[in-house]
């Protein structure tokens, strides 16, 4: 695993993620360690220093692509590894685990039968392979769906439309949430839906409202490339 180290941009911050010692100590661990340089000259710190104690020095375009995160969840650890930083974006590769339970089901609601992919991420989702539903089609079904009592926790529903053997566009009704702009599990549960039972290709590029993720399907389960966005930062100060 891979930590990256990057200077501080905040002015007149004078502190580094880590010192050469702390470096020293994760390197044993087997931990692999990179170093912006000057990331620790405001602190006290050279890069002869981090250097000495088995940090490899790069560049500021270099350092933060290839860093790891491991993010504990419910279903599991997901690791993640920081493919390019843009600031204020930052694009993540996710492993999130192979589908669970994935089938075809017909579900009986509102007057109607709704042929739908039943599976689960992690959590639940129901995904409606076709055309995609106006608002008053998304309005009424979403609901009625999630609140099935095919799924006594409710589910999430994707309603998915394959553009391309290469490109999905979904919307998302999001669980106790309603329409939702994005959402990392739905993105997942439409592109194996459509994999499985929509004959997309095993990579392929997911369009929701909120913007655009890659999902492959590999051996090792599905890979979710996408982009979270810093949109804010600040202190919170509260009296103890």
């Amino acid at each position: 695993m891979r930590v990256a180290v990057p200077r501080e941009t905040a002015p007149d911050e004078r502190r580094v993620a880590l010192v050469p010692e702390t470096v020293s100590k994760l390197g044993d661990s087997g931990l692999e360690i990179r170093v912006e340089r000057g990331a620790g000259e405001a602190a006290g710190f050279p890069d002869e220093s981090y250097a000495a104690a088995g940090a490899e020095l790069a560049d500021a375009g270099a350092v933060v692509p290839g860093a790891e995160v491991v993010i504990h969840t419910d279903a599991g650890p997901r690791r993640l590894v920081l493919v390019e930083r843009s600031d204020p974006r930052f694009t993540f590769k996710a492993d999130m685990g192979a589908p669970v339970d994935l089938q075809q089901v017909a579900i009986d609601t509102g007057g109607e039968t709704v042929q739908a992919t039943t599976l689960s991420i992690g959590n639940p989702h129901c995904v409606v392979l076709g055309p995609l539903p106006d608002d008053a089609r998304f309005e009424r079904l979403g609901p009625l769906l999630e609140r099935h009592s095919r799924f006594p926790q409710g589910t999430n529903v994707e309603f998915a439309a394959l553009e391309t053997p290469r490109r999905l566009r979904v919307r998302l009704w999001e669980r106790g949430v309603g329409p939702t702009e994005s959402s990392g599990t739905g993105t997942c549960a439409a592109a194996a839906a459509a994999i499985a039972h929509g004959g997309a290709a095993r990579t392929l590029d997911v369009s929701a409202p909120g913007g655009e993720q890659r999902v492959e399907w590999g051996d090792a389960g599905l890979v979710l490339t996408g982009t979270a966005e810093l949109i804010w930062e600040g202190t919170w100060l509260a009296d103890v």
